[in-house]
C-alpha cells in the first residue's frame, strides 16, 4: 500500500468522521467503525511489512515505512477513536507515531473524556491538591504544568474509597465511585456527640457505617470528615483538636484499615466549591461557625467565628411560628421538610412583609402544609436573632468580623490579597434560597468598600452533602492516597507523630 493511498485513505476518514461530523445516525456511526477498522487494519499491514534494520539515513528516506509518512492531524484524529489502551501500543510502531502518542494534549482529552467527575473538579483536583499539603495556591499555566498521561494511568489504578462525612446532625457516607453518598443517618440521635472524641462511641459510629455500607474494613482506604469544634485559639481547644483527630486515626487502625485520610469539614466544603483559600460559613446542626482556611488549613489564629444558632434553632422557630397560627403537626421532621421545600431568605424583610407569598407543599403521610410569612421569617433569625428570642450576632456581623481579622492579619501581607474574599456556604440550612445574595448585600453593606470589593458568597455547590463531594474530589485524584493518608504500617511505627507530621490543623 503506497504512502500517498494510504494518506488519501486517511483524508477520507477525516472528512467522514471529523469533530465537526454532526447528526450522524446509528447507522452512520457504524459506517464510521467498519472504515477506521479498515484503514487501520491495512496501515499495521504496511507496518508489520516494513523493515526496522534500517539506518536513521535509510528512515529518513522516500522508501520509509508509510505509517511514518501519516500526517499527525489525521493520525491524532485516529488515536482519538481507538482510545487510550491502543493509542499506547501505537507509540511502539515508529518514532513519529511515538511523538503523537506522547503529546499530552492526547492525555487531556482521553481524561476529560472519561471523567467520572466534572472536568472542572478533576483539572482543580489535579491542579492544587496532587501534591499533598500544604495544597498549592496559585499555578499559572494549568495545561503546562500537570503531566496527564502519568495523571490518567495513575487514575486508572485507583480502586476507590469509603467516605464518611460525620456531621453534628447527619452522617453522609458511600463509596468514592458513586455518583452520591449511598446513605445517611442522624449522628447524634444514633451515636451520641462524636466530637468527643470516646473510643468506644467512635468504634460504634464507624463499625456500623461499615455494617451499613457491607464492607470489609480492611479492604479499602477511607476518608473521614472532622467535624467543625473546638474552634477557640487556645491551648486546651487545640489539644481537645489534636485528641480527636487521634482518636478517630486509632479506631479506624485498630480496626484494620489499610489507609486513612481525616481532613477538617469545613476544608472539605471548600475544595468541593474548587477553592483552597477562602472562608466557610456552615450552618451545623447547633451553631452556625465561620471558618478561615488559606491553602487548605483553617487559621484558628486568626479567628473562627461562632454564631449560636444552627438548623435545629431554624426549624424550632419555623415550628413556633406554625404553632402560633394554629397549623398542628405531629413530629418535628414534617417541620423540618417543610423548611427545605417552603422557606427562603428575603432580600429585603420588610419589603418581603406586605407581599402575599402563601405557598402549600404536600408531606407524605402527613397532608397538605400552607405557609405564608412564616416562609421568610424563618431564615430571617440568622441576620435578626433578636426575633427569635436569641442574644447572639446576626450572620453577616459574624462574617465580617472574620473577614476584619483575615484583612488585618500577618497571613495578609505574605499572601493573596483577597484571598478571604471567596465565602463558601455549607450545610443543608445554607441552601435556603436567597441566602447567598441576603449575606453578600449585607456584607458590602458592613464592610469599607476596599475591603468588600471583589467579595462574592457562593451557595453550598453540592447542598448538604457539599463536604462528601469535598472528600469525593480527593478520592479519585490521581495521587491518591500517597499523599493524602497515612498507612497503618506509618501509624504502627511512628504512633500519633505521624498525624502530626501531616495534619491539616494548625494546632
Amino acid at each position: 500500500m503506497g504512502s500517498s493511498q494510504l494518506y488519501l485513505e486517511c483524508a477520507q476518514f477525516t472528512n467522514f468522521s471529523g469533530t465537526y461530523y454532526t447528526g450522524c445516525s446509528i447507522q452512520s456511526l457504524f459506517s464510521v467503525k467498519i472504515l477506521m477498522a479498515k484503514l487501520l487494519r491495512r496501515v499495521w499491514k504496511s507496518v508489520t511489512l516494513c523493515p526496522y534494520s534500517q539506518s536513521n539515513t535509510d528512515l529518513e528516506s522516500d522508501s520509509v515505512d508509510p505509517a511514518e509518512k501519516l500526517p499527525q492531524d489525521v493520525f491524532r484524529l485516529l488515536l482519538k477513536r481507538l482510545g487510550p489502551r491502543d493509542s499506547a501500543r501505537a507509540a511502539l510502531v515508529c518514532r513519529a507515531w511515538w511523538s503523537v502518542v506522547a503529546d499530552e494534549k492526547l492525555w487531556h482529552f482521553f481524561l476529560r473524556e472519561e471523567a467520572e467527575e466534572t472536568w472542572e473538579a478533576v483539572l482543580f483536583a489535579e491542579t492544587y491538591l496532587r501534591s499533598g499539603f500544604p495544597v498549592r495556591s496559585v499555578v499559572s499555566d494549568v495545561y503546562g504544568a500537570l503531566p496527564f498521561r502519568l495523571i490518567y494511568s495513575q487514575q486508572k489504578q485507583l480502586q476507590g474509597s469509603v467516605i464518611i462525612d460525620g456531621g453534628s446532625g447527619y452522617c453522609k457516607y458511600g463509596w468514592s465511585k458513586d455518583s452520591r453518598p449511598s446513605g445517611r443517618s442522624s449522628t447524634f440521635l444514633e451515636y451520641g456527640n462524636i466530637e468527643s472524641p470516646m473510643y468506644s462511641r467512635l468504634r460504634h459510629f464507624f463499625l456500623a457505617i461499615y455494617n451499613r455500607l457491607q464492607l470489609k474494613p480492611s479492604t479499602q482506604p477511607i476518608i473521614v470528615s472532622t467535624p467543625i469544634c473546638h474552634c477557640d485559639n487556645t491551648e486546651p481547644a487545640s489539644a481537645a483538636r489534636r485528641q480527636l483527630r487521634e482518636a478517630i486515626y486509632t479506631v479506624l487502625f485498630d480496626m484494620n484499615v489499610p489507609a486513612v485520610c481525616a481532613v477538617d469539614q469545613a476544608v472539605l466544603a471548600l475544595y468541593a466549591a474548587r477553592q483552597t483559600s477562602g472562608i466557610v460559613v456552615n450552618i451545623g446542626f447547633q451553631v452556625t461557625s465561620v471558618v478561615p482556611i488559606l491553602c487548605g488549613k483553617v487559621m484558628h489564629h486568626v479567628g473562627v467565628e461562632v454564631v449560636g444558632q444552627g438548623a435545629l434553632r431554624l426549624t424550632s422557630y419555623l415550628s413556633e411560628l406554625m404553632l402560633e397560627r394554629g397549623i398542628a403537626f405531629t413530629n418535628m421532621n414534617t417541620v423540618r421538610t417543610l423548611k427545605e421545600n417552603l422557606c427562603y431568605v428575603a432580600e429585603d424583610y420588610n419589603a418581603e412583609l406586605a407581599k402575599d407569598v402563601n405557598t402549600s407543599f404536600t408531606v407524605e403521610h402527613e397532608g397538605v402544609f400552607t405557609l405564608s410569612q412564616e416562609r421568610f421569617q424563618t431564615g430571617e433569625i440568622l441576620f435578626q436573632p433578636k426575633l427569635g428570642g436569641i442574644r447572639t450576632m446576626g450572620l453577616h456581623r459574624a462574617v465580617a468580623l472574620c473577614i476584619e481579622h483575615c484583612n488585618t492579619s500577618e497571613v495578609g501581607k505574605v499572601a493573596d490579597e483577597g484571598w478571604f474574599k471567596t465565602i463558601v456556604l455549607a450545610g443543608g440550612s445554607a441552601c435556603l434560597p436567597g441566602l447567598a445574595g441576603r449575606l453578600e448585600k449585607e456584607l458590602h453593606q458592613a464592610l469599607p468598600s476596599t475591603v468588600a470589593k471583589g467579595l462574592k458568597v457562593f451557595s453550598p455547590p453540592y447542598g448538604s452533602e457539599s463536604a462528601w463531594f469535598g472528600a469525593k474530589i480527593i478520592s479519585n485524584m490521581s495521587t491518591y492516597p500517597e499523599v493524602w493518608c497515612i498507612r497503618k504500617k506509618q501509624f504502627r511505627r511512628y504512633g500519633v507523630s505521624a498525624i502530626h507530621a501531616m495534619t491539616l490543623d494548625d494546632k
